[in-house]
């Protein structure tokens, strides 16, 4: 007879999944232009990763957007090529789909890359995370990842997926931006943590 455990619950995984979690910074927004991280970003750790937690925004129908930096934040224009689809559902039960979204990826751009259209109702935030890989590495592409749960100014429900790679195998990333296309974060805090 076989034994059923549930470890749904234990987070203390074997060394073969990876290290632990370790916060290196937060920021809350207060009805600030941006959240930068112009500082812990380095050779430290391999993988960073960004949490969003209910990021408000100031204005409505914005886009949510991040951007990379190699000069410390002085500028934040890292060419990238991207890819992006997403699933969503009305709250009234219809337009379920899944879609690829051509004019949300990026194609050796160095804008600001989209992470979800976001409405500004009281009760409408942007959560999610965000995984760049080895940014300190100096001869190839800085990969990342995005998994975004947001909704939509219509009252859509999103899930929103996009990767891709900040085209700069010579040089470190050592910042990154996030902020909305228009108007300020009215509220919301954004974590940094390093993988050991």
């Amino acid at each position: 007879m076989s034994t059923y455990t549930d470890i749904r619950y234990d987070y203390n995984l074997p060394s073969g999944f990876g290290g632990s979690l370790n916060l290196i910074s937060e920021q809350t927004a207060s009805g600030s232009s941006s959240i930068s991280f112009t500082s812990g970003i380095d050779s430290s750790y391999r993988t960073y990763i960004f949490k969003f937690i209910n990021c408000h925004p100031a204005n409505d129908s914005v886009n949510f957007t991040f951007n990379l930096s190699t000069d410390s934040g002085s500028n934040y224009n890292v060419t990238k090529t991207t890819t992006l689809f997403h699933a969503e559902h009305a709250e009234s039960g219809s337009d379920a789909t899944l879609t690829y979204r051509t004019g949300e990826d990026l194609a050796q751009s160095s804008a600001y890359q989209y992470l979800g259209y976001q409405g500004a109702d009281n009760d409408q935030v942007v959560c999610g995370e965000l995984t760049l890989f080895s940014p300190s590495d100096t001869t190839f592409v800085k990969h990342f990842i995005a998994k975004i749960s947001n909704q939509h100014p219509s009252e859509y429900a999103r899930n929103i997926y996009m990767a891709g790679y900040g085209n700069v195998g010579g040089s470190a990333i050592n910042a990154i931006d996030f902020k909305f296309s228009s108007g300020n974060i009215d509220s919301g805090t954004i974590k940094m943590y390093g993988i050991a």
